[in-house]
This record gives structure tokens, C-alpha cells and sequence, in this order.
């Protein structure tokens, strides 16, 4: 190769060589499809404990979504994918949860505030008392990735790559997709808001 190289360019010199066996890269497939699938079963045990399980389905499908396009992006543009790439996706669903979980927060907040307006007005209303929060998050942790990429060197420049393209579709995603989805699954104000019984308002009462 390095004579081909000479040929053209008398200039070209070799700075490293890498080499991935096929052990090597089946143990990084192996080992990166564990921490996806932990990572994700923690999530909707956290998301179902905290909320309900119609949000915890709707948080995992918008998170996945927004790794499926990282590695689809990596895929397209035949992008060297390596463990910082792989933990760059991780990051990216675990920033996504975070922003799913404020939304959904919020949601049950305005259920107990908004309790004869339908569902669909009441997810409307959260998402619009949200969403100046999450462009600002987003816009400020994505002038960090940006200059990790332009910045960071060569040994951030895929991680940083990674974060940046998660992070531009987990905008819309976590805004727009998971709160369809929840509702779309039929989240009602009783998933979440338990009625108080007559023998406790009884008991209230003086």
C-alpha cells in the first residue's frame, strides 16, 4: 500500500497501524449489546416504578429512536464505529430519558392541575411548558459537542460526532415522539392520579 502511496505522493509516510481482529470486534459487539440491553431494561423499571408503564414503553421507543439514527447515520456515511462511538450512544440515551422524564413530570403535574380538560389538551399543555427548557438544554450542551469536535483532536472527533447527531434528533424526539407515543398507548388521568376514596374525604371532612 505504501509503495502505491509512494507512487502518487513521494510525500506519504505512515503514522500508525490499527489492527481489529475478529475476536476482538465480536467481543465489542457482544459487549456493546449487553450495556444497550441493561441500560435500557434499568430505564423502564425506573420509568414504570415513577410513572406508569405506558410512559416507560413510550420513553424507550423515543430514546431507541434516537440511537437507531446515530448508528444509522454511522452506518450511511460508513463511519469508523468504535467503543467512544458506542459510548457516545449510551450517553445519548441516557440524555434523552432525562428530557422524557421532565416532560412526563410535567404531564402528571398539569393531570392533577387540569382535571376536566382531555388528555390530548393536558399532554399539549406540558409540552408547551417544556419546551423552551429543553431547546436551551439541548442548544447549550450541543455548543459543547461542537467544540469537541472541532477542538477535541482526532480521539474526540467520532465521540464527539456521535453526541452531536443524538443530540440534534433527541430534540425533536423527546419533545414530539415520546408523549405521542404515551398517548397513542391511551395514558388517561387515572394511570396517574389515583381518585381519593369516600371514606378518606370523610375522613378529611371535620
Amino acid at each position: 500500500v505504501m509503495a502505491v502511496l509512494n507512487e502518487n505522493d513521494p510525500g506519504a509516510s505512515l503514522k500508525r497501524v490499527e489492527f481489529v481482529g475478529p475476536q476482538v470486534g465480536e467481543e465489542l459487539a457482544v459487549d456493546g449489546a449487553t450495556a444497550l440491553i441493561l441500560v435500557v431494561i434499568g430505564i423502564m423499571i425506573y420509568l414504570a416504578l415513577r410513572f406508569e408503564w405506558k410512559f416507560s414503553v413510550a420513553a424507550i421507543c423515543a430514546n431507541m429512536h434516537d440511537c437507531v439514527l446515530v448508528v444509522g447515520v454511522f452506518a450511511l456515511f460508513q463511519w469508523e464505529f468504535s467503543l467512544p462511538v458506542l459510548a457516545a450512544v449510551l450517553a445519548v440515551l441516557g440524555y434523552s430519558v432525562n428530557e422524557s422524564v421532565i416532560i412526563f413530570d410535567r404531564v402528571r403535574e398539569h393531570f392533577k392541575k387540569m382535571r376536566r380538560t382531555p388528555t390530548v389538551e393536558v399532554i399539549n399543555s406540558a409540552i408547551t411548558a417544556t419546551i423552551s427548557r429543553t431547546v436551551i438544554t439541548h442548544s447549550s450542551t450541543l455548543a459543547m459537542t461542537l467544540c469537541m469536535f472541532f477542538f477535541g483532536g482526532p480521539a474526540l472527533h467520532y465521540f464527539a460526532l456521535a453526541l452531536t447527531i443524538g443530540i440534534c434528533f433527541g430534540i425533536y424526539s423527546s419533545i414530539f415522539v415520546a408523549a405521542a407515543i404515551a398517548m397513542y398507548l391511551g395514558v388517561k388521568r387515572e394511570d396517574l392520579v389515583h381518585a381519593v376514596k369516600k371514606d378518606e374525604v370523610e375522613e378529611l371532612v371535620p
